[in-house]
């Protein structure tokens, strides 16, 4: 069985005006994210992650944009229900931060296994439908690091 890294990228997709893009998880109906994902090899630099998991998630190629790595790493308790796509013993998992700017209207293209639909929110009302703590933390930081 290939193991995930636990070394992932949270991507916060907003517009200028604030706007955040959370997906519903088809694993989870009721789990609001942004989009997120492992790297796929230890070497895999953080920027390409991110924008590997942006291009599978969303469709959306964020070469086309200004990714910023937003200099945020957080540390975290891996969910028992997601442990086993893990090594044997792994239970934490760091998560890297970055910020795309995208316009309001692009075009939203879901990875149908992965995610079931999307939305737009201001960002407190995202933060707040968010149920990762980090990722909910990450939105809330929005206004400061855009």
């Amino acid at each position: 069985m290939n193991f995930k890294i636990p070394e992932s990228v949270l991507v916060v997709i907003y517009t200028s005006e604030l706007e955040v893009l959370l997906i519903e998880r088809a694993d989870k109906p009721g789990f609001w994210q942004s989009v997120t994902g492992s790297k796929e090899s230890p070497d895999e630099a953080w920027a390409l992650t991110a924008q590997r998991e942006v291009q599978e998630e969303t469709g959306i190629g964020s070469e086309l944009f200004a990714l910023r790595d937003w200099q945020i790493s957080n540390v975290y308790e891996i969910y028992p229900v997601w442990r086993h796509r893990y090594a044997p013993g792994v239970t934490q998992n760091t998560e890297h931060v970055f910020g795309l700017c995208v316009p309001r209207d692009i075009a939203i293209t879901l990875a149908p296994r992965e995610h079931l639909r999307y939305q737009w929110l201001p960002h407190r009302a995202a933060a707040d439908l968010c149920f990762s703590a980090s990722n909910a933390e990450a939105i809330l930081q929005l206004p400061k690091l855009k």
